[in-house]
């Protein structure tokens, strides 16, 4: 079989990407539709190495073979200045799948920032650095060098599907994956959600009632729960 290395991706609007580094990912994901904005967000587990990062790029991707790093090194090479590398794996990983050293060339390179399907290593290192890295924990492993592997294909991390050069937004709530094509649709959406929250904020701190403000009271109305003005024992007390 041939392990195939697209050594481009798919360009994108700086402009777009730079405007989605600046709305948060619980925005930009209720900015997408239901279901493909909940198939859109990565497993939880894969989370911040340092908390108060954010990054946004557009991904540059690496399917190795378990325990093994040559596709990825292979994408770094050629990533660009505020991309995203995205690495993963079949399965768990059980290796390290990103180290101290590769971040000092992430970081020449201007790379926004790296998720990884699995586990890093050097962690303390990196956090002092304070290096945007998302992954699953730290483990003491060894990386061999060797292939297989592909670079720039579509793969599958945290359990959702990314295609090269799909825009990947981190902060601490978790990663969402916007397709390139939804990028400027989910930006406007985030935009007017950010904006409705501002309304919101200002209204509550003013002295409205949350509940009315946002809605509440009517999808309590329109729902099947009831009110029972007592307590718990005393509905028990009287069933008897």
């Amino acid at each position: 079989m041939t392990h195939r290395i697209f050594t481009r991706i798919p360009a994108g609007d700086p402009a777009v990407i730079e405007a989605i580094g600046r709305s948060s990912v619980a925005d930009l994901h209720e900015a997408m539709e239901t279901m493909p904005g909940r198939m859109a967000l990565l497993d939880p587990a894969i989370g911040p190495l340092n908390r108060g990062l954010k990054i946004a790029g557009q991904a540059v991707t690496a399917h190795v073979f378990p325990g093994d790093g040559l596709a990825a090194y292979r994408a770094l090479q050629l990533a660009s200045a505020r991309q995203v590398l995205v690495v993963t794996t079949a399965g768990r990983a059980s290796s390290p799948m990103f180290a101290e050293l590769v971040s000092v060339a992430a970081r020449e390179k201007g790379l926004a920032g790296v998720v990884v399907d699995g586990p890093v290593r050097d962690s303390d290192a990196l956090s002092k650095e304070r290096f945007p890295v998302w992954c699953r924990g730290t483990y003491a492993g060894r990386l061999l060098k060797r292939g297989p592997g592909e670079v720039n294909v579509p793969v599958v991390c945290g359990g959702v599907l990314i295609e090269p050069g799909d825009v990947i937004v981190a902060d601490g709530d978790g990663v969402l994956r916007i397709p390139l094509a939804d990028a400027s649709r989910a930006l406007s959406v985030a935009r007017a959600r950010a904006r409705r929250e501002e309304e919101v904020r200002a209204a509550i701190a003013a002295g409205a009632n949350m509940f009315e403000v946002v809605g509440l009271q009517a999808a309590l109305d329109a729902s099947d729960m009831i009110e029972i003005d007592g307590t718990w024992q005393q509905a028990a007390a009287g069933g008897r």
